[in-house]
């Protein structure tokens, strides 16, 4: 396990609510751990993905009722993580010490949650989840990518990138000056003020205008997106990055949409896939590879005033996995 008590301490996206009800046995890798994820009457459950046996990888074998088979030699545990059957040796009770390391879990936004720690807050709020006046869609997820988690987080808190990675959509060439913004720093992370940006075409039906934008960062890899236009039309977006390694990524999107916002769900996960992939080649080009924590070590200018507050209050939380 990557040993950053920030992350390690925190909750983290690892797989999808849909696929863990359609297979009911899933592996995913969080912070250098594997895990092997699994369901038993609703509850979620995550484990180190490891017999204690001969160490062989649990989601390589099958959910028998309320118990979990190892594909190797057929160890059972239950929903404790505690064997309770040994077929080679049957009339044996199992060892005291057989018991697998489980981690807490939880389902919100149709996405499973893991800590491996304890985790001192909560999943980071997505209002627009649970409001009737928005329809939620999901996208993605991307990745795994080669890129640290923190680099990914503050592209999508860079506004000025927008018109020349994303031109002639979200942004252009011809209006790429960034307006004075003001961010605040709080116990509940970083705020923007409101950010005009011109775009050609901000929601995928060809007609361009003058939108705003508000950022928010809940957690040091959770941010939000609140972005509205002139007539109303609005949209959010709650956006998650998990750390499978240093230096490699997984993106998770949702976005909250009003009633005016008519775009069906398949255009709008075209949409934003054709924007992700613009990003994808551009983070994972940067160096240094982690997300540089000293101030002086890139420069900076006025529109880059949201990434100098993520950077610092980085610094201050003490995150170590991702940065230098």
């Amino acid at each position: 396990m990557l040993n950053d008590p920030i992350l390690v301490n925190d909750w983290h996206p690892v797989t999808t609510v849909r696929e863990l009800e359609e297979t009911n046995l899933v592996a995913a890798r969080l912070l250098g751990e594997d895990l092997v994820l699994w369901r038993v009457d609703g509850q979620t459950l995550a484990w180190q993905d490891l017999c204690i046996h001969r160490g062989t990888r649990l989601s390589l074998g099958r959910v028998d009722g309320d118990e979990l088979e190892c594909p190797y030699h057929g160890w059972t545990y239950d929903t404790t993580g505690k064997c309770v059957s040994i077929p080679a040796h049957p009339e044996q009770i199992p060892p005291r010490k057989a018991v697998v390391k489980t981690y807490l879990a939880q389902e919100r936004y149709g996405l499973v949650w893991v800590s491996l720690g304890e985790p001192e807050h909560d999943v980071p709020p997505f209002p627009e989840w649970d409001d009737p006046a928005y329809r939620n869609v999901i996208c993605g997820p991307y990745g795994p990518f080669e890129a640290s988690a923190p680099r990914a987080v503050e592209n999508f808190l860079d506004v000025a990138h927008v018109p020349f990675v994303h031109g002639g959509i979200l942004g252009d060439r011809d209006h790429a000056d960034i307006p004075e913004y003001e961010v605040s720093v709080g116990q509940e992370g970083i705020e923007t003020s409101v950010i005009s940006i011109y775009q050609p075409d901000p929601y995928g039906t060809g007609s361009g205008e003058t939108v705003t934008y508000t950022y928010r960062v809940y957690r040091p890899l959770t941010a939000y997106l609140d972005k509205l236009s002139k007539d109303g039309t609005r949209f959010s977006i709650f956006f998650t990055v998990t750390p499978h390694e240093e230096t490699q990524s997984t993106v998770w999107m949702h976005y909250g949409l009003n009633e005016k916002y008519t775009i069906s769900t398949e255009e709008l996960r075209a949409f934003n896939d054709s924007i992700i992939y613009a990003d994808m080649p551009i983070i994972k080009s940067q160096r240094p590879e982690l997300l540089p924590l000293d101030l002086q070590a890139e420069l900076h200018l006025r529109s880059d005033r949201t990434a100098i507050a993520y950077r610092r209050w980085l610094n201050e939380l003490g995150l170590t996995i991702g940065t230098s």
